[in-house]
């Protein structure tokens, strides 16, 4: 039996819950939120009111999509967990266990838009290890953490959302899923859906990030007063997402699938590859747990940013569960923390698909 959902992708809640939550080493009274289903970010108490975030993710190599766009999903993805805490990441240290094939030239490409990419959003690379490992074929080449430091009681984490609060989703649905299928597989893509829908679905790639959205949400609302939680969309997709964040802050919620926001190129995509985009990796997402009667001002100041951004539903008490309204009903949603990505992915790979 695997420990993990489906061989690839996060450990099964599950095995987090048994294993590893009950074993976090020595106890520290300063770690005030420490490792959690569904918490993006630790919170490390500094002292004088000034508080450490901490965060963690793979780093990606991906030969099918290229260098640069592995490095953006590199730095991004790790930069995503830390907007959820309403502030920009400030440091970086990188562990890359790289595959014997990688040349010194290819490796000096990737680590250029490493450090351009850490650059452009203010993150000091710290340290860190780099080494090439025999048998690493892997599309993870190691892992990332990120920390920022803030005032303490300013920095939001993802387990603070309340009965009450409405669900505002940014952006779109499988951003990240759509656009890697695209450009990993773009003879498929252009002979099935046309050559427009891979150049768009393409161009979704460097919508992954969700930094500008929780910077913005942060600027207009009070932090853990309007702007009670924010959860980065990884995998298990928006839907997925949402689900985390009310498990972690103890609630239920109410979800009306016709708000989901999708683009037509990711429901092309993601129907030709057989996977729901409400499940579907989706950095780029954001979704947020706001004060009810401040998503219109939120709604217009991220709009004001070309942040497009929807309200999908409503945070409940936990005792009435997670339910969806879909075609008219009201139903139990049940999500078993299966990203239906992963299996495309390497489906398609199997079956020799260009």
């Amino acid at each position: 039996m695997s420990a993990f959902d489906d061989n690839s992708g996060k450990i099964a809640a599950a095995t987090f819950k048994d294993i590893l939550l009950p074993q976090c080493g020595f106890h520290r009274d300063e770690v005030l939120v420490g490792p959690k289903f569904g918490v993006d970010t630790a919170v490390i108490n500094l002292g004088n009111n000034l508080g450490m975030a901490v965060s963690s993710d793979p780093l990606s190599l991906i030969p099918s999509i290229g260098l640069q766009e592995s490095a953006w999903l590199s730095v991004h993805l790790l930069a995503n967990d830390m907007a959820s805490t309403g502030f920009a990441p400030m440091y970086a240290q990188f562990v890359l266990n790289l595959p014997p094939s990688l040349s010194l030239g290819a490796f000096k490409e990737y680590w250029t838009y490493m450090h351009q990419f850490c650059k452009a959003i203010g993150v000091a690379i710290t340290g860190g290890h780099t080494g090439q490992i025999e048998g690493q074929n892997s599309t993870i080449s190691g892992g990332g953490t990120m920390f920022l430091t803030a005032p303490l009681h300013e920095i939001i984490t993802s387990n603070r959302a309340e009965p009450g609060d409405v669900i505002v989703v940014t952006k779109e649905t499988a951003l990240v899923a759509s656009s890697i299928l695209a450009m990993s597989f773009p003879e498929t893509v252009k002979n099935r859906l046309g050559k427009e829908v891979y150049e768009r679905g393409c161009e979704n790639f460097y919508q992954t990030s969700s930094l500008k959205d929780a910077l913005s949400a942060a600027e207009v609302l009070r932090r853990n007063v309007d702007l009670k939680a924010m959860h980065d969309v990884t995998e298990g997709g928006v839907v997925g997402a949402i689900c985390e964040m009310a498990q972690a802050s103890g609630c239920g919620f109410r979800l009306y699938n016709d708000a989901l926001p999708v683009g037509e190129v990711q429901r092309q995509i993601t129907q030709l590859f057989e996977i729901d985009h409400r499940f579907c990796v989706g950095a780029g997402s954001m979704v947020m747990a706001v004060q009810k009667g401040k998503e219109g001002e939120l709604i217009r100041h991220l709009t004001s940013r070309s942040i497009k951004a929807t309200v999908v539903g409503e945070i409940t008490p936990k005792e009435e569960g997670f339910h969806i309204v879909e075609n008219g009903k009201e139903e139990d949603l049940s999500f078993d923390g299966k990203d239906p990505y992963w299996e495309a992915f390497f489906k398609a790979l199997k079956a020799g698909l260009k």
